[in-house]
């Protein structure tokens, strides 16, 4: 199957590469053309779509990796009068699962299927193609993309319906707080205390504490480097689709609370970085200086 790829972001890059590498990839999209550009002039024989309708009409499979679900709306409209009955469409961004659930029930009255399949597992996951990836839609039509999934994911599983890949993202998203907000506390406890951060860093990741945040944030936390990674306005995006589902089924999270207005006031704050790790600045202040 031919695929092509929209979103060329700092997940969407190393995951297009990926199917590029396996002989999947036929054509790119981006909105910023000058980064579409720049991936085919690295990727070799990969053609440059003029638009998402130029992409659909040359491919079977569209993949989509964008920020939030008004753009994931606006690539889906733009890209229908070249979508034809056998196609699938794939969105590996976070959005809403009422967004998934509209969008294949639209795309299904012109006989195209669509997959909701967010990806978890960091930038660094996406380089090394070691994602885990949850997918809601019909299980024939994901059972069909496993080639071309299988050149970025460590490990995929279908979960239901439109949405159920969604609404487990949301679940995932519910614990990325948590622990966030766990480690960042912890960290800045331990600087409180004059406790040496090496041997710290080394017992916490060796005992029952040990987590991927700890382990692939620690450091650069306590570097104050916080260039790379998950940008806290993201999560933020996330928490807010978590928290509306929490609302709609009854369910009472005292984490998605705490981390709303920790990462709101962050994101609000200069101290945002391009990480959510950044929130260590927060805990390491006063709550009279937030």
């Amino acid at each position: 199957m031919k695929a092509g790829w929209i979103g060329l972001g700092a997940m969407g890059w190393p995951m297009a590469g990926h199917l590029h590498r396996n002989q999947h990839l036929d054509r790119v999209w981006n909105r910023s053309r000058d980064k579409a550009e720049a991936f085919a002039e690295q990727h070799p024989v990969v053609a440059l779509a003029t638009d998402p309708a130029d992409l659909a009409a040359a491919v079977d499979v569209v993949m989509i990796c964008v920020s939030a679900d008004q753009d994931l709306d606006h690539v889906v409209e733009a890209m229908k009068p070249a979508l034809r009955a056998g196609q699938i469409v794939v969105d590996h961004s976070t959005v809403s699962p009422q967004t998934a659930r509209k969008l294949g029930r639209d795309l299904a009255e012109m006989e195209v299927a669509f997959i909701d399949a967010p990806v978890t597992g960091g930038v660094e996951g996406a380089v090394k193609g070691q994602l885990a990836i949850m997918a809601g839609g019909e299980w024939a039509s994901f059972h069909r993309l496993a080639p071309l999934i299988d050149s970025y994911a460590r490990i995929h599983h279908h979960l239901g319906p439109n949405g159920s890949g969604q609404a487990a993202k949301a679940v995932n998203q519910l614990m990325v707080a948590g622990i966030a907000e766990a480690v960042c506390e912890s960290l800045a406890l331990m600087d409180r205390l004059d406790l040496p951060r090496e041997a710290m860093l080394e017992l916490l990741g060796g005992g029952a504490a040990a987590n991927w945040f700890l382990d692939k944030r620690g450091r650069t936390m306590l570097a104050d480097e916080f260039d790379t990674g998950f940008d806290p306005r993201l999560l933020l995006k996330d928490l807010k689709i978590c928290q509306s589902l929490c609302q709609d089924t009854g369910f009472e999270s005292a984490v998605i609370e705490q981390a709303l207005a920790d990462y709101a006031r962050l994101v609000k704050s200069d101290d945002q970085g391009r990480d959510i790790s950044a929130l260590i600045r927060l805990k390491r202040k006063e709550p009279e200086t937030w």
